[in-house]
C-alpha cells in the first residue's frame, strides 16, 4: 500500500469512527436527566441498546486504531490539522458523551451567578435549577476546580441562560482550549527538537481528546491549552523577563482551571534559565516564571470574590472509589485479603496518603534529575506520575502528561498504550465500566503496581552496586 493511500485510510477510518461515536451519542449519550441504576446490561436491553453499544465499540476501535497506526509520524502539520478537524466535527455537533461532568460545571456556574459560593457546599444545598442533570454522587461535593473555571462556568450559565445553552457555551470553551493547544504544540515541539506534526498527532489525534475533551466538554481541555501556551512562551524566550512573566501567568491561569497544572511550574522554572543549570540563573530567571504563576493565581482568586475555598474543594475529589486508580486498587486488594481472614478495615484512605507522600518524593527526584537533563521530559513524567499516584483516575486525566510528552524526543510506545486502552473505559451515557469490573480490575492493577515496584527496586539496587564498585575502584 502506498504512502498516500495509507494515510487516506487513516484519515477516513478515523472519520468513520467519529461518525459512529456521534450516532451513539445521539442515541444513548449523556441526557439532561440522570437515570440511576444503569448498567451495561440495561443499556443493551434498552431502546436501541445493541446499536448504541456496537456503534460506540466500533467507533472507538476505529478512532484508536487510526491514531495508533500513524503514531510514528504523519505527512505534515497541515495533514494532521485537517484530519483531526474532520474527526472532531461530528462530535462538536453531537450531544455530550462519556461523562456527566459538564452538567456539574453548568450547575456550579448557575450557583455562582446567583451570588452563592460553589466552594462552600454542594449544588444540592445551594439550589441549582438543573440539579437532576447532575450525578447524585456530586450533589453534596463543593466545586473542586480553580477560580478561573468557576468564573468561566458562571459566564457560560449567564450567556447560555438555559441548561442546553450553558452546555453549548461550555463546549465552545473546551474547543477553544483544544484549538489553543493545537496552535502551540508544533512550535513547542520544534523548540524542544522534536517533530511538530508528530506532536500534534500524538496529542490532538488521541481519541480521548475527541470523546472527553470535545464531546464531554471537560475543563481539562482549557487547562492543557493554557499549560502548553505557557510552556511555549517560556521555551521561546528563555532569559527574557517579561516573556517569562507572561509564560508563568499562563501557567497560573491553567492552575486556576485545575490545580494539577502546578506540577509543571518547577520544571518551567528550569526551562526559563538559559544554558547549563546554575542556582543563580534559576533564581533570577525561574523566579519570573514562579512569580507570574503566583500573581496570576492571586489575581483570579481575588477576581472570583470566593477567597481560597477552592483549595478546600480539592479534598472531595477523591470520593470515587475505583480500581483504575493504582493506590485505590492496592487499598482494595489489602481489604480483600483482610476479609479472607475475617478482618474488616478501610485501607484505601491510608494507601492513598502513602501514595501522595511517594508522589511528593518522586516529583522532587524528577526535578532534581531534570536540572542536568531535560526539564520538559521531567515535566511530562511528573504529570504521568501524578496521574498514576492520584487517588482517582478518569480517562481524560491521561491528556495532562500526553500534552507534554508529545513534544519531547524519544520513544512514545510506553505512554501511548495506556491512553489507547483508557478510551474504552466509559460508555456513551457516562457509565464507567470500572464499576462493573471491580474485583478482577483490582487484582490486575495491583499486579501491575507490584511489577513496577519490583522493577524499580532492581534498578535502584543496580545503581547502588555500580556506585559501590566505582568507589572501590577509586579509593582515593
Amino acid at each position: 500500500m502506498g504512502t498516500v493511500s495509507r494515510y487516506h485510510l487513516v484519515r477516513y477510518a478515523g472519520l468513520a469512527g467519529a461518525i459512529l461515536l456521534a450516532v451513539s451519542a445521539y442515541l444513548g449519550g449523556v441526557k439532561p436527566t440522570w437515570h440511576g441504576g444503569v448498567t451495561p446490561l440495561t443499556i443493551w436491553q434498552g431502546e436501541y441498546g445493541p446499536l448504541i453499544v456496537s456503534t460506540w465499540l466500533i467507533g472507538t476501535g476505529l478512532l484508536v486504531g487510526a491514531w495508533w497506526y500513524a503514531r510514528r509520524g504523519v505527512p505534515s502539520t497541515r495533514w494532521a490539522y485537517v484530519t483531526v478537524g474532520l474527526w472532531l466535527l461530528p462530535l462538536v455537533v453531537a450531544p455530550p458523551m462519556g461523562s456527566r461532568d459538564v452538567y456539574s460545571y453548568a450547575c456550579q456556574g448557575a450557583v455562582y451567578t446567583t451570588g452563592e459560593n460553589p466552594y462552600s457546599a454542594g449544588v444540592a444545598e445551594l439550589g441549582c435549577p438543573w440539579l437532576q442533570s447532575v450525578s447524585p454522587m456530586w450533589w453534596d461535593s463543593p466545586a473542586p476546580y480553580g477560580p478561573v473555571f468557576v468564573l468561566l462556568a458562571g459566564a457560560a450559565a449567564a450567556l447560555g441562560g438555559t441548561l442546553v445553552g450553558t452546555i453549548v457555551v461550555l463546549r465552545v470553551v473546551a474547543v477553544l482550549g483544544v484549538v489553543l493547544a493545537a496552535g502551540c504544540l508544533p512550535a513547542l515541539a520544534r523548540r524542544c527538537g522534536a517533530s511538530g506534526e508528530r506532536a500534534l498527532w500524538l496529542m490532538l489525534g488521541c481519541p480521548i481528546v475527541a470523546v472527553h475533551l470535545v464531546s464531554g466538554a471537560h475543563n481539562d481541555a482549557l487547562m492543557v491549552g493554557l499549560m502548553v501556551a505557557g510552556l511555549l512562551v517560556i521555551v521561546a524566550r528563555p532569559g527574557r523577563s517579561w516573556s517569562l512573566l507572561v509564560g508563568g501567568a499562563l501557567l497560573g491561569l491553567a492552575i486556576g482551571v485545575k490545580v494539577t497544572a502546578g506540577v509543571v511550574v518547577p520544571f518551567a522554572a528550569l526551562i526559563a534559565a538559559p544554558g547549563p543549570y546554575r542556582l543563580r540563573a534559576l533564581l533570577r530567571h525561574g523566579g519570573w516564571v514562579v512569580g507570574g504563576a503566583v500573581l496570576s493565581v492571586l489575581a483570579t482568586t481575588t477576581a472570583s470574590g470566593l477567597g481560597w475555598g477552592w483549595v478546600n474543594g480539592l479534598t472531595r475529589s477523591g470520593d470515587s472509589i475505583q480500581w483504575t486508580s493504582a493506590p485505590t486498587a492496592v487499598g482494595l486488594a489489602i481489604e480483600y485479603v483482610g476479609r479472607l481472614f475475617g478482618v474488616r478495615f478501610d485501607a484505601v484512605p491510608l494507601v492513598r496518603v502513602v501514595a501522595l507522600v511517594v508522589l511528593a518524593l518522586v516529583l522532587v527526584a524528577l526535578w532534581w534529575r531534570a536540572r542536568t537533563g531535560s526539564p520538559m521530559m521531567g515535566a511530562g513524567i511528573a504529570l504521568a506520575a501524578t496521574v498514576v499516584l492520584a487517588p482517582v483516575f478518569h480517562p481524560w486525566y491521561a491528556v495532562w502528561p500526553l500534552a507534554v510528552l508529545a513534544v519531547t524526543v524519544g520513544s512514545s510506545q510506553w505512554f501511548l498504550l495506556p491512553f489507547a486502552l483508557a478510551t474504552f473505559l466509559t460508555l456513551p451515557d457516562g457509565t464507567n465500566l470500572a464499576r462493573f469490573t471491580k474485583f478482577p480490575g483490582v487484582w490486575v492493577m495491583t499486579f501491575l503496581v507490584v511489577l513496577v515496584v519490583a522493577r524499580g527496586c532492581v534498578g535502584i539496587s543496580a545503581v547502588i552496586r555500580q556506585n559501590i564498585g566505582t568507589a572501590r575502584s577509586h579509593p582515593g
